[in-house]
């Protein structure tokens, strides 16, 4: 908890402020009491009314003057809550930003949105309730005993069996409701989680008309959500009967003993009066209690989730020896006896992977499903980092490079294109900072869309909708590569990112390309696309075959000669 609520101290000042507004809101309440039984000792009992209106006013006056202070310190208490919210969650969405691949594995998105929505906006809430009047609970119950006291001891002192016998009460209930509410946290991460894939998948649900198995599982996690936070606000409101009732029983003791001292002449009515009025008040702050270790089991619950995100250690960062002023230049790249394993994987993906890609050179990457080609991939922006050997670019090892001035060098575009809501020259820029029209317009016409662009009624205003769910998937992987496109890198990487375009526009796309005199790798699983790149390099379970042009692998390579055969059957094994 300490790592979150660091981020208060900002709004020191504002929670000081409101906490002072809420010290003189307790003192006045503690006050009236004690006034009350003046003004009835004095006043009420002896008939002057002079008293009487000398007191009242003396009261109205502080019940005013707490008012104020109420509303002063509500505005300063949402001051400090709103502020420490916002920079929570802009510190949390940085630190997401600056995880690696490796990081993001340990996170469910589910669990990362939960922690955005509900937890922060529980421990924003109990900031808030805290500085309004959650302390106030425990410092009224404490005052409240004190006071009574001040008027009667011989009263009071029933107080100090019932109070203590409550706090250690509340304290063993705490324990156990910030572990219940810790699950109840996991289980609302569960209900987003089902939540969640059932929105993105839900074409491909109505395509296997899976709905009753869907809304079957989310029954299963609302179920388990509904039951675990049953439980959980049923055992913390069992306390609340076993508070007041102890309360109230002492409140009982005091009438009795108050009304027989009161009979015998040793004990004046006001200070019996102003002895229950601090007994009511301490049960009304008592009563409060469950509402309090509920906020606070919650926010703890809430604050430790946030604080595991907060504190995990980034695998992937500069490396000290890398120098700011170091750029990619030509393009070269070569694997130096690479292999890799993913954090979470018991055995490597990628075993003792050697080759060169030279400056301009166009290379395409050919292997089965689970071969090692996107892994290969993500170890040259370094996505992840190599296991052993090393990858180095224009012969410097990528390690030598920061990792912002690595990665503005390489165009990449994943398997799946990914796109944002809003205009297409919106998803196009997002490549390139500061892009200018023109040279958005060129990375569309260089990826082969901006004719098509220019058929929508909004042309590039044209808004797309979440993941581009209004276009066609060439249209969705076109528009990816023109953001990768614009800001001409010098090494560009495509995905199998040009598998839902026919053979003409592919052609044309790779035409263009060529003008750019890029260094190309393009994974492909067709042999068409392959055959128009410099060299091919062939790749199963993590190792390469061969790597060559087409020419020399159709002579070479029997696995090459068999991904022909397939595509382009027995009678035209040598097409190019």
């Amino acid at each position: 908890m300490k790592t979150v609520f660091s981020f208060l101290k900002p709004y020191k000042i504002g929670a000081i402020v409101a906490f002072s507004l809420m010290l003189i809101e307790l003192a006045v309440e503690l006050l009236l009491p004690f006034f009350l039984g003046k003004m009835i000792d004095d006043g009420v009992l002896n008939k002057d009314l002079g008293n009487i209106v000398m007191w009242g006013s003396i009261m109205i006056g502080l019940a005013l003057f707490s008012f104020i202070s109420g509303l002063t310190n509500s505005f300063f208490s949402s001051h400090v809550s709103w502020g420490f919210a916002h920079d929570i969650r802009e510190r949390l969405f940085r630190k997401i930003q600056e995880f690696s691949f490796a990081n993001l594995n340990h996170y469910q998105t589910s669990h990362l949105m939960t922690l955005f929505t509900n937890d922060v906006r529980q421990v924003q809430n109990t900031i808030f309730m805290g500085l309004r009047i959650m302390a106030k609970a425990p410092l009224l119950a404490i005052g409240g005993v004190i006071m009574a006291f001040v008027v009667n001891p011989r009263l009071a002192i029933i107080f100090l069996i019932t109070v203590p016998l409550l706090i250690g009460f509340l304290l063993w209930v705490l324990k156990f409701a910030s572990k219940m509410f810790n699950h109840v946290q996991k289980s609302i991460d569960n209900v987003n989680q089902v939540m969640q894939e059932n929105l993105a998948g839900m074409r491909l649900i109505k395509a296997f008309f899976r709905r009753d198995f869907e809304e079957e599982r989310f029954q299963d996690a609302n179920t388990n959500l509904r039951d675990v936070t049953r439980r959980t606000f049923r055992f913390i409101e069992a306390s609340m009967p076993v508070l007041l009732f102890v309360m109230n029983l002492s409140i009982i003791v005091i009438l009795w003993i108050g009304n027989n001292q009161s009979l015998a002449g040793t004990t004046e009515v006001g200070d019996v009066v102003a002895t229950v009025n601090y007994a009511m008040r301490v049960a009304m702050a008592i009563s409060m209690f469950s509402f309090i270790i509920m906020a606070i089991s919650r926010t703890k619950a809430s604050s430790e989730r946030i604080s595991e995100v907060l504190l995990e250690e980034v695998d992937l960062l500069d490396h000290n020896d890398a120098d700011m002023n170091q750029i990619v230049t030509e393009g070269k790249i070569d694997f130096r006896d690479v292999s890799f394993q993913y954090p979470t994987s018991d055995s490597p993906v990628l075993f003792n992977v050697s080759f060169t890609v030279y400056p301009g050179e166009k290379l395409a990457i050919i292997g089965a499903t689970g071969s090692g080609k996107s892994s290969l991939f993500q170890l040259i922006p370094r996505l992840y980092d190599v296991l052993d050997g090393e990858i180095l670019i224009d012969d410097k090892p990528i390690t030598s490079y920061r990792l912002d001035t690595l990665r503005r060098s390489i165009g990449y575009v994943p398997q799946s294109p990914i796109l944002f809501s809003g205009p297409i020259k919106d998803n196009i820029s997002w490549g390139k900072d500061n892009a200018t029209e023109d040279e958005i317009i060129k990375a569309a016409k260089n990826a082969q869309i901006h004719d098509t662009i220019m058929e929508l009624p909004k042309q590039y205003e044209t808004q797309i909708g979440q993941k581009g769910v209004n276009l066609s998937g060439g249209q969705k992987q076109r528009i990816s590569i023109a953001r990768a496109l614009i800001r001409k890198p010098k090494i560009l990487m495509l995905d199998d990112s040009t598998s839902a375009l026919d053979l003409a526009t592919e052609a044309r796309l790779l035409d263009a390309i060529q003008d750019d005199l890029n260094t190309l790798l393009i994974i492909t699983q067709k042999v068409s696309t392959a055959m128009n790149a410099d060299r091919i390099l062939l790749l199963d379970e993590g190792k390469i075959l061969s790597i060559g042009t087409h020419e020399e692998l159709m002579h070479e390579s029997e696995f090459y000669q068999r991904i022909v055969e397939s595509q382009f059957g027995k009678e035209l094994p040598h097409v190019h």
